[in-house]
């Protein structure tokens, strides 16, 4: 189990400079490095580029002036790597964009239109591009997945997630609601061995427990990917694992996807009123946000957004976060409308994540 005081270091190290690497031996950088030469080969090459699936989806208006009319899409923004565009399935309908984009136009009884900008083999340092081509589509909310590069390619950890806070006060600064998969657990990986899948795992979750600081500092919310993808994926890796043995495979995706739709959903005041009350039973509560960033790695699934106490945002522990697991609903499948959204995204290239 990560540490908070791991957590914390990274993201103060995010807002105020420095590293937050650790130091490894001689010894241990060169075992490392040949146990990732034989994971990258045994690790199967994605095949062709990730479908598109911008357009609209559910019911499109009848006209202005009709009383049904449900009101305009609700438009909805992904950005980040290949797990966001969703690289390894063929159907634009599975990806996890449109999954979320259906399910979130069934649940609000309006269209939505969905703009994804992510890209393969993206790191945080393309954030910001990636920021600036989804504004231009006005977003009312955005899923951001991101995180998997920045570990396997040796990011710095404060500077992934110091672009990471400063993408998402861009998107809020709009009036955008974001939504952010943090990093996945890179230890799920099958073709990866001890010792480097240990330390993979514990890179991956510090990095995914400082995002979650530095989002819900910033005033977004967080959606813990890890653990969600690391036991489901390790009991049933032929199911949730694609060919590469390396991305989601369409059900992987899907179960992400039904993870997320319910923050997506309460970010735009659209979850039903009676499960927005804290459950005890369940395991949620109001915790410092340090220690509900650790909580929230260890089981998947997990929502952290900022609350206050007593009227007050932080306490003696810094800033105060609700802890949820929000009840997952299967998602139908999606239908889009014959009207589509004209293409944003730009062609993504394979690579790892």
């Amino acid at each position: 189990m990560i540490r908070t005081r791991t957590a914390r270091r990274i993201a103060a190290a995010a807002a105020f400079g420095g590293g937050g690497v650790g130091v490894l031996t001689g010894a241990m950088v060169a075992l490392l490095y040949t146990e990732a030469r034989i994971a990258r080969r045994t690790v199967g090459e994605p095949v062709g580029e990730p479908p598109t699936a911008d357009g609209v989806y559910g019911s499109l208006p009848l006209s202005p002036s009709d009383p049904d009319n449900p009101g305009s899409p609700i438009r909805f923004a992904v950005i980040g790597d290949s797990s966001a565009a969703g690289l390894g399935v063929s159907d634009p309908l599975r990806t996890p964009g449109a999954l979320i984009a259906g399910g979130l136009a069934a649940v609000a009884e309006r269209p939505v239109q969905l703009v994804n900008v992510a890209k393969s083999g993206a790191q945080s340092a393309d954030l910001e591009r990636q920021t600036t081509l989804a504004l231009a589509a006005e977003p009312e909310v955005a899923l951001i997945m991101v995180g998997a590069n920045d570990v396997t390619h040796q990011v710095r950890p404060a500077d992934s997630v110091r672009r990471l806070e400063q993408a998402t006060r861009r998107l809020l600064a709009s009036g955008c609601e974001v939504v952010v998969g943090t990093c996945p657990d890179l230890g799920t990986i099958e073709p990866i061995a001890q010792p480097l899948r240990y330390i993979a795992r514990q890179w991956s979750r510090s990095l995914a427990a400082a995002q979650t600081i530095a989002v819900v500092e910033a005033g977004g919310r967080t959606v813990s990917i890890g653990s969600l993808l690391g036991p489901e994926f390790a009991a049933r890796p032929g199911e949730l694992f694609g060919p590469d043995r390396f991305h989601p495979s369409e059900k992987g995706y899907a179960t992400a996807a039904m993870a997320i739709l319910p923050s997506v959903c309460a970010a735009l005041d659209l979850w039903p009123l009676d499960e927005e009350r804290p459950d005890s039973f369940r395991g949620e509560g109001v915790l410092p946000i340090a220690v509900a960033a650790v909580e929230a790695v260890e089981e998947g699934g997990t929502e952290v957004a900022g609350t206050q106490v007593a009227g007050a945002e932080r306490g003696p522990r810094g800033r105060w976060a609700l802890l949820r697991h929000r009840r997952r609903k299967q998602i139908a499948e999606p239908e889009p409308s014959p009207a589509e959204a004209d293409e944003v995204a730009e062609p993504a290239s394979s690579s790892l994540i």
